[in-house]
């Protein structure tokens, strides 16, 4: 029957774990960065509270530390830590460094710290002595200590919620960037299904004072709105920072995958210095770079080959059946293959008027003139075209 129970636990855990092991690398490179530390340690007791919580492992504390409901503790001090990193990390957004602002995120490490002692010495003091591993809170809500047990930490994540978000309320009309504003709703939103799991708790702990029985609230109700709050509170403060690096990497990996057909058509040409050699798993960003540097060296290499004219010619000739931009890659696709062919020919680089540095009519079209190099057939359709015109006008 407990198994039953487990699949809610098991998909937010398992996410925000994944979050937090594609985090670590981030962390180890720049643990000095204070959002860098911020948003690991939010992952980490988002993802602990979420594992402790989960029934299966509740018994298993149990019957590991022979302590009943030892798991309470556990996870009420990992939620306490979290309100904190999470009331901590929107202070650093919101305001400038300065010595006001360290001082309130100091006393709000202290004031939850003091919640967590306060935590552990209630549990300590209380005589709990039945494992219960669905329904503590309403099961132990008259019983001394651990009522203030239950309430302090019901307390402290209520208190921690509605400043948030009265925190966010208040700044969001003045942000302007949109990855922090989708993270801002997201925490909105994770902030508000965390005050319905607080006010269905206390609905359900004051039925149990007044001799009613509505433990469902706490048992089948409360668990949804905490596991959203742990996913949508971790997703809000992940966004801003993962956004913009997946926008980046979005953008260079379709240049990457742009340039390949141009890289490929100039990789015959002998490179002026050795590169690098990077592998598959190597930063999107310095491969990206590479490929540029590769196909520029390229470039200046087959200067002396470059036929002014001919790019001219299929400029014109391509001009007639595309628009500008299309236009000016295939006639980039053409003068480059051309002048590939002439320097593996072996043949003398033209000098004068009919030759150009390809920097100044192939360079700015880098991205154009490889999206041409994708339909070979037309660039070859049009190469052939071109020679066969020459070649007319030759005996003529």
């Amino acid at each position: 029957m407990m198994d039953h129970f487990h699949i809610p636990y098991a998909v937010p855990t398992a996410l925000l774990a994944t979050a937090l092991l594609v985090k670590l690398p981030t962390f180890v490179r720049a643990w000095r960065d204070p959002d860098v530390r911020a948003t690991t340690l939010l992952l980490t007791w988002a993802t602990a509270v979420l594992v402790v919580i989960t029934p299966v492992n509740i018994q298993r504390l149990n019957e590991l530390t022979g302590v009943p409901n030892i798991a309470s503790p556990w996870a009420y001090s990992f939620l306490t830590a979290f309100c904190a990193t999470g009331l901590t990390m929107i202070i650093r957004w919101r305001e400038e460094p300065s010595d006001r602002r360290r001082r309130r995120m100091r006393r709000i490490y202290w004031i939850y710290a003091g919640v967590v002692v306060a935590l552990w010495g209630t549990f300590l003091l209380a005589h709990a002595p039945e494992p219960r591993i669905y329904d503590l809170d309403t099961y132990y809500a008259g019983t001394p200590w651990m009522r203030e047990h239950i309430l302090l930490y019901l307390t402290a994540h209520m208190v921690s919620s509605l400043v948030a978000a009265s925190m966010l309320w208040k700044w969001f009309p003045e942000i302007e960037n949109r990855w922090l504003r989708t993270g801002v709703v997201l925490l909105q939103l994770g902030f508000a299904c965390g005050l319905l799991f607080d006010a269905v708790k206390l609905t359900a702990i004051g039925a149990r004072w007044s001799g009613t029985d509505w433990d469902v609230l706490s048992t089948r109700a409360a668990p949804p709105f905490a596991l959203l709050e742990a996913a949508l509170v971790a997703l809000g403060f992940l966004v801003p920072q993962v956004g913009p690096f997946f926008q980046r990497w979005v953008r260079d990996q379709r240049e990457h995958l742009r340039l390949r057909p141009l890289s490929r058509a100039v990789h015959v040409l002998g490179a002026s210095a050795a590169p690098a050699r990077l592998g598959l798993w190597a930063p999107l960003d310095l491969r990206l770079m590479q490929r540029r540097q590769r196909i520029h060296d390229a470039l200046r290499l087959l200067n002396p080959h470059f036929d002014q004219g001919l790019y001219r010619r299929a400029y014109e000739a391509a001009l007639r059946e595309h628009d500008e931009v299309r236009a000016r890659g295939t006639a980039g696709a053409v003068a480059v293959l051309a002048a590939v062919d002439a320097r593996r020919a072996g043949a003398p680089g033209a000098t004068g008027a009919g030759s150009a540095p390809t920097g100044t009519l192939v360079t700015g079209d880098l991205e154009s003139v490889s999206r041409a190099l994708r339909r070979p057939h037309t660039v070859d359709a049009l190469r052939r075209r071109l020679n066969s015109t020459e070649s007319t006008s030759t005996h003529a």
